[in-house]
């Protein structure tokens, strides 16, 4: 059995349940407690404070764990980044009172800028050569400025609107996060076969969300340029109507480039098209 640590609570933690939930991975967290075992799967729940998570995974404690990039690189501690998981996105970022003046990145120079990722802003000055006074701050970063702590802040950005709230201005997108699976590099085979069963699943459920599966009828002339515009993965479902001279056609496509395919099928006399949604696609 591999322990996985997550973030106790949370927008990352809810994420990340969902994706659990989504590939058989079934919790009840009802009643949740420090460990949870999976009840139909070899995996056992580490809940964690997400700064916490790097530390556990590398020591060994847990064997895997699901957390934001901007911790993994901030602790810079040995664990191994198996995957980018595409959810719980956000930036690290430099905000700055709105009415400050910023006139680019050397207005840093002799700053002091709160942050709760020196490592990462230390990196940025570094690459810019600025000079600045990096102030470690934990919890509330955003109300520094206003309290006369520092003079900027380095802090996470999702909407932007606490930024707003506290009168200060993103001036520098500095990293961009997401959350990822990582590893202490230590499993042993049966572990290993653990982690990619996982894996596997998890590629199945990533690979739906941006598809969309197309169901329509389409004029039998029309199907071999219909196949052009939909190709599918490996070549659409055509079977034909009871209706003279007419095919149904199932097909699956990306979403981004959805409606400009039903244009172009419509163009072609497609009629009665059916736009669904996929739970899984097994590779």
């Amino acid at each position: 059995m591999l322990r996985l640590a997550i973030q106790s609570k949370g927008r990352l933690s809810d994420e990340t349940t969902e994706l659990l939930n989504e590939i058989g991975i079934g919790l009840d967290d009802s009643h949740r407690k420090f460990l949870l075992q999976a009840p139909n799967f070899p995996l056992e729940l580490l809940y964690m404070r997400d700064d916490d998570i790097p530390q556990v995974v590398s020591d060994g404690t847990a064997a895997l764990g699901i957390v934001g990039l901007n911790e993994v690189v901030e602790r810079g501690l040995p664990v191994q980044l198996v995957k980018r998981l595409g959810f719980s996105t956000c930036r690290l970022s430099l905000a700055v009172p709105k009415n400050a003046g910023y006139n680019g990145p050397d207005w840093f120079r002799g700053k002091r800028i709160a942050t709760s990722y020196p490592r990462i802003l230390g990196d940025w000055l570094t690459e810019k050569g600025i000079d600045a006074k990096v102030q470690v701050i934990t919890g509330s970063v955003e109300v520094a400025p206003a309290a006369g702590i520092a003079d900027a802040i380095f802090d996470i950005v999702s909407s932007g609107g606490t930024l707003v709230a506290n009168g200060l201005v993103e001036v520098e997108k500095v990293f961009y996060s997401e959350a990822v699976l990582i590893s202490s590099g230590n499993l042993d085979k049966a572990g290993q076969a653990v982690l990619d069963e996982m894996l596997f699943r998890i590629d199945s459920a990533m690979v739906s969300r941006s598809k969309k599966y197309l169901l329509m009828n389409v004029p039998k002339d029309a199907v071999d340029e219909a196949i052009k515009i939909i190709p599918a993965m490996r070549s659409p479902t055509i079977m034909p109507l009871a209706a003279e001279g007419w095919c149904s056609m199932h097909s699956v496509v990306e979403e981004a480039d959805l409606w400009d395919k039903i244009k172009k099928l419509k163009a072609l006399g497609a009629e009665g098209i059916l736009v669904l949604n996929i739970d899984k696609i097994i590779p």
